[in-house]
């Protein structure tokens, strides 16, 4: 009862277009790590059939997925921190416990009396030798670098200090480290929902008069405005936002200078498609998000119809794609199916989809990239699971009589794929915004 109280209070803020203050985003992180460690961690560890999982990281120097672990008040680890997850599915029991000097919050208690055992090492045997595991994972990965956390000082410290009986029960623990940053729980997904509805919102702003003024804003204004409004709020954008424009008369550009080469200090004229890829970081979450809006001339009131049918195509891109999703499917397998079905439609597609979450470039199945269309070896022939949530990545390439020349509506929207199959995390873009709204 009392976790349903704090959720409607949380929510209550959020109805209200209210970021919540330091304090309340504390309790919010607290609670959900209480629900991910207790109901989520056991699941995972059975699944991938791992009685303990250990993550062994030094101050500054973190494991990724430690840091995800750390209650609120700790913005880094202490001295070394080691923590060790110990699954008794027989008893249905989980241990978590921190071979530090301290309790790693409410959730994880020390499990080290450095005046009985003065090594920090011996002490990390004795909690194994103790619990005899059959299967012990440490983060190393050769494809996946979110999860490939343990240093090579530490991995051979913990190697050299291991028993000999034990050194054959170590293994990656990839597939776990994985689950845990991928998999998203119930109370995650609500506050999912307004974290994207507060990157639309903001979006819409950049994407107003109240920013653009034709003739005179440039695209590197609306960057520098997004980046300041995310700091008002109290806020933090994971990546550094682009907006770039398409117009008449200029040739349609490559991928790599679409993404990383946009000239930055273009003015934005009546009659330009501009476009905006944009994310923020909130209660441990990222969004990441693609939209378009037309600059409106003088005579007109809406946006050409040829840019609305182009718009549409890129819909159609999406519906094929998330149409493809299946869990066990890998990532390539789902990208080479969409790219089949969207091109014998008549589209023109690429899509370089990628897990969202804990991360904004997460780990998970990646399904595509922009320059490795053909599939993508090693992430991409990791499998789709439920309750996992990607950024929508996707263009396709639209000819345009009207302007003799090709353009590329870019679109990204978050997406969940659950039990029920996939929605949109809250709502897609499915018209052109227009400056000014009419």
């Amino acid at each position: 009862m009392k976790k349903l109280l704090v959720l409607l209070v949380f929510f209550s803020y959020f109805s209200q277009a209210q970021i919540l203050q330091q304090k309340e985003r504390a309790a919010a992180i607290d609670m959900i790590l209480v629900d991910r460690f207790n109901t989520l961690l056991p699941q995972l560890m059975d699944r991938t059939e791992f009685d303990m999982w250990i993550l062994i990281s030094r101050e500054y120097n973190e494991d990724p997925v430690l840091k995800t672990m750390l209650p609120s008040t700790w913005l880094n680890a202490r001295r070394r921190t080691i923590l060790v997850f110990y699954r008794n599915k027989k008893k249905n029991t989980i241990e978590k416990l921190a071979v530090a000097r301290y309790n790693v919050g409410k959730n994880i208690e020390s499990a080290w009396d450095k005046e009985k055992q003065p090594d920090q090492w011996k002490a990390l045997v004795d909690i194994i030798s103790e619990r005899n595991p059959d299967k012990i994972g440490i983060n190393f990965s050769e494809n996946f670098g979110i999860v490939d956390g343990i240093v090579k000082t530490d991995y051979e410290a913990f190697m050299k200090v291991l028993p000999a009986e034990y050194k054959p029960r170590v293994t990656s623990a990839e597939k776990l480290a994985i689950a845990w940053v991928e998999t998203r729980t119930a109370q995650e997904m609500e506050l999912y929902s307004e974290l994207v509805k507060i990157t639309h919102d903001i979006i819409a702003e950049a994407f107003s008069t109240s920013v653009v003024k034709p003739g005179t804003t440039t695209t590197d204004d609306v960057v520098w405005w997004l980046r300041q409004k995310v700091t008002d709020m109290g806020l933090k954008t994971w990546f550094h936002p682009t907006v770039d424009i398409q117009r008449s008369g200029e040739t349609l550009q490559s991928h790599i200078v679409s993404f990383s080469d946009r000239p930055k200090d273009k003015v934005i004229r009546p009659g330009d498609l501009i476009h905006c890829d944009f994310g923020i970081t909130y209660l441990r979450l990222n969004t990441d998000c693609q939209q378009h809006a037309y600059i409106l001339r003088n005579n007109e009131t809406s946006s050409p119809e040829f840019l609305d049918k182009a718009f549409a195509d890129g819909n159609r891109v999406q519906d094929v794609f998330t149409g493809n999703f299946e869990t066990g499917k890998t990532g390539n397998e789902i990208l080479l199916k969409s790219l089949d079905q969207g091109r014998a439609e008549g589209l023109t597609p690429a899509i370089y989809t990628h897990p969202l979450g804990l991360f904004g470039h997460s780990s998970g199945p990646t399904i595509g990239m922009w320059d490795s269309q053909e599939g993508v070896s090693g992430t991409g022939d990791y499998p789709l699971y439920e309750n996992t949530v990607y950024a929508i990545e996707l263009n396709t390439t639209v000819s345009i009589p009207e302007w003799k020349k090709d353009i590329r509506i870019m679109l990204e929207e978050a997406g969940f794929w659950g039990p029920e199959g996939f929605r949109y995390v809250n709502q897609r873009q499915t018209k052109l915004i227009t400056i000014p709204k009419r």
